[in-house]
């Protein structure tokens, strides 16, 4: 981490202002040696100085450039940012005198790498960065903002000092003892502080799976026979006429997909070709996309004809999606009821219609019922937020359930130490205070260029 690196960090395009960022140990004089105004290198940190970009003699652009000593910057290297006007030509020449003169391009997420590598920010923090960033709804971004806060990774850190602590005292009684100030340590002893330990961390991993959906999203599959109102739905989620409609059967034959915020979260939806015998040779494709998407999905909506008995293709349909979480939607209620409701549970059954835009409010409702989204929105969004902080706490508290099992076997407490010990290192893998290069290089790759 020596070089002097460089990238545009904002999104490229016309715009009012772009930001090309600049960090290392070279990073002032860089840009001192390519811009025409006051001295930079005798600039105090954090300062603003206008001024011009120039190149063998050709004035690039006017800016305005931020300087940053280290350690107070993002990376705790020293840090330039070029504030210059949007657009893609100015941008990228700038970008492209910095590395003729010296500067490497940046790699995906290097500048958030080098802020974890540094001691800047933790683990957990460097992932809320990119989820600031790929927050859809507001939820998501409270969910974000509380890891990158430091107050989830204080969390964390405060149950790996219990369980040092833990192991401390069991070191002592097996490494000296006659040290008779220690406290024997006994299976009942441990007991006590395993126990509350797993309770915490339980909580914390039951109500991260449960709020995971306020970052992730529920990916949602509208299934159904033909010309039973999916399109139709579909549109009126999303309030524009995305899906084609007609009253020709099989009309959709591939996937559409849209997404749309009901209840602070986001819900990935895809409207999929009717399920029913075909000999034509795309719309059968699109069925068996169309029943694959019920093994794949987090919700399915099943569309019915309020106005028809149930057909054959219905039956069929109620029984591939038994054991997934479904909402059925009987649409059409503006039309005479003609299906049999005894079939359908009535706990997971709404009535819709396309007519107006209100004939669809019921199922919005029936969604933030079925995910309890007002309970998650009123909780304090402290979650794990992406699935590998999730199995690694999974993998701390088996560790230490082990430990539990063990202390009632009276199992020796020097062989506790094993498990106790692996449940404190995957918490540290969670945080970053343990890793490995191929980890960090994978999740920090994830990371768009010039963050």
């Amino acid at each position: 981490m020596k070089d002097t690196i460089a990238a545009i960090s904002t999104a490229l395009g016309v715009g009012a202002i772009s930001i090309v960022r600049v960090s290392g140990e070279d990073a002032i004089n860089y840009v001192n040696s390519i811009f025409k105004g006051a001295d930079l290198t005798k600039k105090e940190s954090h300062t603003i100085t206008y001024g011009h970009i120039v190149y063998q003699d050709e004035v690039i652009d006017e800016v305005l450039v931020s300087v940053m000593h280290s350690p107070k910057t993002f990376t705790m290297e020293d840090v330039v940012e070029i504030n210059c006007h949007g657009g893609i030509a100015t941008t990228n020449k700038i970008l492209e005198v910095l590395l003729r003169i010296g500067c490497r391009l940046a790699e995906p997420g290097e500048f958030t790498k080098r802020a974890f590598l540094n001691g800047r920010i933790d683990l957990v923090e460097a992932e809320s960065i990119m989820n600031v960033i790929e927050a859809e709804n507001e939820s998501a971004m409270r969910v974000a903002m509380k890891g990158l806060d430091g107050y989830l990774s204080q969390k964390i850190h405060v149950l790996r000092q219990r369980i040092l602590e833990l192991l401390a005292s069991i070191e002592v009684n097996i490494d000296y003892p006659e040290y008779e100030d220690a406290q024997e340590m006994t299976n009942q002893n441990i007991l006590p502080t395993v126990r509350q330990i797993i309770q915490e961390l339980s909580d914390l991993v039951e109500k991260s799976e449960n709020g995971q959906i306020l970052t992730t999203g529920i990916k949602t599959a509208i299934i159904g026979r033909p010309n039973v109102g999916k399109s139709s739905i579909l549109n009126k989620l999303l309030k524009e006429e995305k899906a084609i409609v007609t009253d020709i059967e099989g009309t959709t034959r591939d996937m559409v997909e849209g997404k749309v915020n009901i209840g602070g979260v986001t819900l990935h939806i895809i409207d999929t070709a009717g399920i029913r015998e075909t000999e034509d040779v795309v719309e059968k494709i699109g069925v068996e996309k169309s029943l694959h998407l019920i093994e794949d999905a987090t919700l399915i909506l099943v569309v019915l004809n309020n106005n028809e008995p149930l057909t054959i293709e219905d039956e069929q349909i109620l029984k591939e999606v038994a054991n997934k979480t479904v909402i059925y939607v009987i649409n059409k209620s503006d039309l005479p009821t003609k299906i049999n409701l005894d079939a359908i549970p009535a706990k997971d059954r709404v009535f819709t219609n396309t007519v107006e835009w209100e004939g669809i409010r019921a199922l919005e409702e029936k969604i933030i019922e079925k995910f309890h989204l007002n309970e998650l929105k009123n909780n304090d969004y402290t979650y794990l937020s992406s699935a590998r902080q999730i199995s690694l706490a999974k993998e701390a508290l088996e560790g230490l359930k082990e430990v539990e099992k063990s202390c009632s076997s009276e199992i020796p407490v020097d062989l506790l130490e094993i498990d106790i010990k692996r449940s404190w290192e995957k918490l540290g893998e969670m945080i970053g205070e343990t890793y490995s290069e191929e980890l960090i290089d994978q999740l920090f790759s994830q990371f768009c260029l010039g963050k």
